[in-house]
């Protein structure tokens, strides 16, 4: 009854709201992100009462998690690096006429996953905290190949395409300092590539100004957008994603809490992984890229559980799970609480609040999306030429705003002309953003790995067979490396006619 009487009061329910709230608006912002949201917010935080200030910055991270799907399903302009996978559902659906459908879907799988992912860590944060303290290097090196494997599923008709588009993506992520060393490597002699290449960017000009560039140049007729030729009714959706894609879900959620809790995982991988195993299970795996809606059920139910999952290792072993959760470790420090082992037994009463409170956000999430998507889907009534300049221009302050550099724009501007082209040529642009993201993971775990087996005078393939989570691991990347060749395979024995 304490917990309820504090988590209703007006002060709470307040902090939550505008939480929610900020975090939907700055995620569905070309460029910006849920850390840039919580970093920017943290400082009117210092006078609030803990409990509210981590509310209200919680609120943000979750909003700020579905509020990137709406951008990528109108604009193909991902607001965040974790709906980009939603980008290549939900934008072939809103050019086929679909949109209000595709934003039904992503706010209900949003919404449905972050429940399940908030209700977990209400339940079962002990248990998911010791799952996080058997990944060390070793599985962190799994992880990313396992991600890397399902390039494959991502690829399209021809999987050595794909595999060279990742391989690319990979190489991009070598820019900059070294992860171990601290040498700086391939940054032709620019300055500020020494600092690697910010994502952020790279998403904007890939998906979004790439998109801009190829509207522009096709005929008005070609470029139209069939915006509102299909109303969606939101219950009839809502029931569907219940009783068609209930299987979809239930996986997207776990696979985002399981990952989340691996410090260091981000959602990002979560979300790739759940559209790589939506579309292995699907019957009809050629319709992926083409509006497939298990595809957003799925990426969109794995990127909000895994805040939650993210959170579990902050609270529970101090240990933030993601950069977002780095900023919210700072913001309970300087509220003078401690995350760790003892913050359930010193802080008991906080501790659940705020897990309670995070159930509370996904409601209002959803009451926000449900009033705001028609809103939303007026944009596409506007007519392209129009349109488009508009978005460039918000792309373009959207790259300027992360670091306040012209070198960012300059970035973005390269990368859309590179994704043109790769439209052009029909080569994806996913696999690219996916090595982006898994490289420097990959690469720091592989080479930690490898010194702790030098360390131990061990074998790097004895070291990995001798731990049960590495193990298990191993059998997943096989599977999943596996199902990507039949994945590509099939795909191209069935969707022929569609990809022509």
């Amino acid at each position: 009854m304490e917990l309820l009487s504090t988590l209703l009061s007006f002060h709470t329910v307040l902090s939550v709201f505008t939480g929610t709230f900020l975090g939907i608006v700055i995620g569905m912002l070309p460029g910006l992100n849920g850390p840039i949201g919580v970093a920017l917010l943290l400082p009117f935080t210092f006078n609030m009462d803990v409990t509210n200030a981590l509310l209200l910055l919680g609120g943000l991270y979750m909003g700020s998690s579905y509020g990137g799907s709406i951008s990528a399903v109108l604009l193909n302009a991902p607001g965040t690096e974790v709906a980009a996978a939603t980008a290549l559902e939900g934008y072939p659906m809103t050019r086929a006429g679909k949109a209000e459908e595709a934003l039904y879907l992503s706010l209900i799988s949003s919404v449905l996953g972050g429940l399940f992912g908030a209700l977990a860590m209400l339940t079962c944060t002990p248990l998911l905290a010791k799952i996080a303290l058997h990944f060390g290097p070793p599985e962190m090196a799994l992880l990313a190949l396992s991600g890397l494997a399902i390039i494959g599923m991502l690829s399209g008709r021809d999987i050595w395409i794909g595999l060279s588009a990742g391989a690319l993506g990979i190489l991009l992520s070598t820019v900059g300092q070294d992860i171990m060393l601290g040498q700086i490597r391939n940054d032709f002699g620019v300055f500020e590539l020494q600092a690697g290449i910010n994502l952020a960017p790279t998403l904007v000009g890939l998906f979004a100004i790439s998109e801009i560039i190829f509207q522009l140049t096709r005929p008005a007729a070609a470029s139209r957008v069939n915006a509102a030729t299909e109303r969606a009714v939101f219950g009839e959706v809502a029931r569907g994603v219940l009783r068609r894609f209930k299987g979809v879900l239930s996986k997207g959620s776990l696979i985002g809490v399981l990952i989340g809790v691996m410090p260091g995982a981000g959602a990002a991988i979560a979300t790739f992984i759940a559209y790589g195993e939506a579309k292995r299970g699907s019957k009809h795996p050629e319709k992926f890229g083409h509006g497939a809606p298990e595809g957003i059920v799925a990426a969109e139910a794995a990127n909000n559980s895994a805040v939650c999952g993210s959170l579990v290792p902050l609270l529970a072993l101090g240990i933030p799970g993601s950069v977002t959760c780095a900023i919210m470790y700072g913001a309970l420090t300087l509220h003078g609480i401690i995350p760790g082992p003892r913050l359930l037994q010193t802080s008991g009463d906080f501790v659940y609040t705020f897990m309670a409170g995070m159930v509370l956000t996904t409601f209002f999430m959803l009451l926000i999306g449900r009033c705001g998507l028609r809103l939303f889907s007026l944009a596409l009534k506007a007519p392209i030429r129009m349109l488009m300049p508009c978005i460039l221009i918000l792309c373009m302050v959207g790259a300027f705003s992360i670091n306040n550099s012209m070198f960012d724009v300059l970035l973005a501007s390269i990368f859309g002309l590179m994704g043109y082209f790769f439209k052009l040529a029909r080569i994806p642009v996913a696999p690219v953003v996916l090595g982006l993201i898994l490289g420097p993971i990959m690469e720091e775990g592989v080479r930690q790995s490898l010194m702790m087996a030098k360390a131990h005078h061990m074998n790097i393939l004895l070291m990995l067979l001798e731990r049960p989570a590495s193990l298990a691991l191993m059998v997943i990347l096989g599977a999943l490396c596996w199902a990507s060749v039949v994945s590509a395979i099939r795909t191209r024995k069935l969707g022929g006619k569609l990809e022509e």
